[in-house]
This record gives structure tokens, sequence and C-alpha cells, in this order.
């Protein structure tokens, strides 16, 4: 069993992800979105779905993106 980073848990069904070279440890989804998941530069949401990068910003969607950066083409990635 391992215990997840984030709650504490010791749960015999943890899972480790690596990212970036570094290896985390989670008993569940919710906490590795918790502490992976980007979060949108314009409203703060976490984003578990595709995401948009602007210039080096990253975004929930384009709308977001397009709120920031005004005239730049933006779409969506799914």
């Amino acid at each position: 069993m391992a215990v997840c980073e984030v709650c504490g848990n010791d749960y015999e069904l943890s899972f480790e992800v690596i990212a970036a070279g570094a290896r985390h440890t989670f008993d569940s989804f919710e906490c590795a979105i918790h502490k992976m998941a980007p979060v949108c530069e314009h409203c703060g949401c976490k984003v578990i779905g595709h995401g948009v990068v602007v210039e080096g910003h990253f975004y929930c969607c384009a709308h977001c993106a397009r709120e920031v950066h005004g005239d730049t083409p933006v779409r969506d990635s799914a």
C-alpha cells in the first residue's frame, strides 16, 4: 500500500503518476487532479480536458483565451 500525497490516505489501490521526471502517488483521480491539473489563467478553473495554450499561457477553453488575447485566432483543441 502507498500513501496519497494529497490526502494522506494509505490505500491498497493507490497509483503513481510520473510527470516531468517526478513521481507522484495518489489514491484517487480527484487527488491527482487537485495536485497536477493546470489552472486556467483567465477564470481559475482546473483544466482536466484539452485546454488551450496561447503565447505560453494556459486556458481552459478558446473563450477564456480570447478574453485575454483579443484578436489572436484561437480554437478549442478538442
